[in-house]
């Protein structure tokens, strides 16, 4: 899938997995953020991705030129979870809007995990 995007010198093809990887890279620079959290949970313990997954914590949805965002992320302890909202949620939307020329509709934030020791960066 993806989405192609018009301009007058031709036709650009922008993949979910480079949207997804572009949303992960934009929210790993946020402070507050450990990482991104994978999709498995081992004993109730969100597991935290490495920089070459960034994407797999992350889920696009695409509709006409509009695009929609999950990001499972794990927050670093003593961090307000609420500003963390706020700076990833305009962060990931000016990346994204800035570099695709698509709509960011919504960027939903779930927090899977809360790192112990690591507040910030």
């Amino acid at each position: 899938m993806g989405k192609e995007i018009h301009t007058e010198l031709g036709r650009i093809h922008v993949s979910e997995d480079v949207i997804a990887t572009m949303a992960g890279l934009a929210t790993t620079e946020c402070y507050g953020i450990v990482g991104m959290a994978g999709s498995r949970l081992k004993d109730g313990i969100a597991e935290l991705l490495g920089r070459e997954n960034l994407a797999k914590g992350v889920e696009v949805r695409l509709e006409d030129d509009d695009v929609e965002i999950d990001l499972h992320v794990v927050v670093g302890y003593g961090t307000r979870i609420s500003e963390i909202g706020k700076n990833v949620t305009g962060k990931v939307r000016y990346v994204i809007e800035t570099y695709t020329g698509l709509h960011v509709r919504g960027v939903h934030i779930h927090v899977d995990g809360v790192k112990v020791g690591m507040p910030g960066r």
